[in-house]
């Protein structure tokens, strides 16, 4: 069994966030010493796991929830448990798209002042007028 703070440890959550995700019911099931503490086992600890991917894939609260309400009714969930993974694949695909947009407008800036300081172009700037410059 786990106490909060090596769960926190284990998940890299910190303690208030999973306090906040156990009083939401994002952790069914928990547990509780005798001194009335909460205390996790080894599978609450891979749901909390999962719980921390599906926060960084993007899904609030309530997605959690909803996802958690069809994870407890098991197998015959699936499909709708994998029609929201997949929506939520499509954003995070969007976003890796996005992303790989501005590091190709830095990969260009980076070339360009590359070639500016190599004498290969003139240093022009939107900022300021640079016709007095050499």
């Amino acid at each position: 069994m786990y106490t909060m703070k090596q769960a926190c440890e284990a998940t890299g959550l910190s303690y208030e966030t999973l306090k906040y995700y156990c009083k939401q019911g994002l952790v069914p099931n928990v547990k509780r010493d005798a001194a009335n503490r909460r205390c996790f086992d080894d599978r609450d600890i891979r749901w909390i796991r999962d719980l921390v991917c599906l926060r960084n894939c993007g899904m609030g609260i309530d997605d959690m929830k909803r996802y958690i309400a069809l994870c407890m009714q098991g197998l015959e969930s699936i499909p709708e448990r994998q029609e929201i993974l997949a929506g939520h694949r499509a954003k995070l695909v969007e976003r890796i798209e996005e992303l790989q947009g501005y590091v190709a407008y830095i990969d260009h800036k980076d070339e360009l002042y590359r070639d500016i300081l190599a004498g290969k172009r003139p240093y022009v700037s939107n900022l300021i007028d640079c016709s007095n410059q050499g």
